[in-house]
């Protein structure tokens, strides 16, 4: 069973450094992702998602492909390819994976204000302690999950958490300088 989890952000630009981290921690195997998606909320009020999954170009892409394949046996692999991407393409447009578009769109109408972002995650599984301790003070407001409220929490408190700086290095004083004794 998967998660949806819906994080609030100040800028567009905090929702991408997480989730560049949690596609990087993907990378890791701590973490599944189903879909990703940024909804920015601009200044109008409308409501703008980057997704990471564009089916419209892979079904552009495959169409190409299977619309030169069949172009060939007619002798006009050209406009079979032409054909087929403008069948894939609209085939891709007509379908929506991952997370609905239009539910994306009203929560992050009704949650976020002019000039912010929120990041949408579709978890399918996720190493908990792990990804939480990755994600440590990158900041955010969990709007909505689907967690149970422990897990929730613990995902606010992480957002929320201070990271430690590390105290700056303390300059040793420079040995002095060694003098040999004269040979004789």
């Amino acid at each position: 069973m998967s998660d949806l989890v819906f994080i609030a952000f100040d800028t567009e630009q905090q929702a991408e450094e997480v989730r560049e981290k949690v596609l990087g921690l993907q990378k890791d195997y701590l973490i599944e992702i189903g879909d990703a998606v940024i909804a920015v909320r601009d200044a109008n009020g409308r409501v703008k998602l980057n997704q990471i999954i564009h089916p419209a170009a892979s079904g552009a892409v495959s169409g190409a492909f299977w619309g030169m394949l069949v172009g060939w046996l007619f002798m006009m692999p050209l406009a079979g390819a032409a054909v087929g991407a403008a069948g894939g393409a609209l085939g891709g447009s007509l379908v929506d994976v991952g997370i609905n578009d239009d539910d994306m769109r009203r929560q992050a109408n009704e949650a976020l204000k002019p000039g912010t972002a929120g990041l949408f995650l579709l978890i399918r599984k996720m190493t908990t302690d792990k990804v939480l301790e990755d994600l440590k003070g990158l900041g955010g407001t969990v709007i909505r999950t689907s967690f149970d409220h422990a897990k929730e929490q613990a995902l606010q408190a992480a957002l929320a958490a201070q990271v430690p700086v590390a105290p700056a290095a303390v300059e040793a004083p420079a040995p002095a300088p060694v003098e040999e004794a004269p040979k004789a």
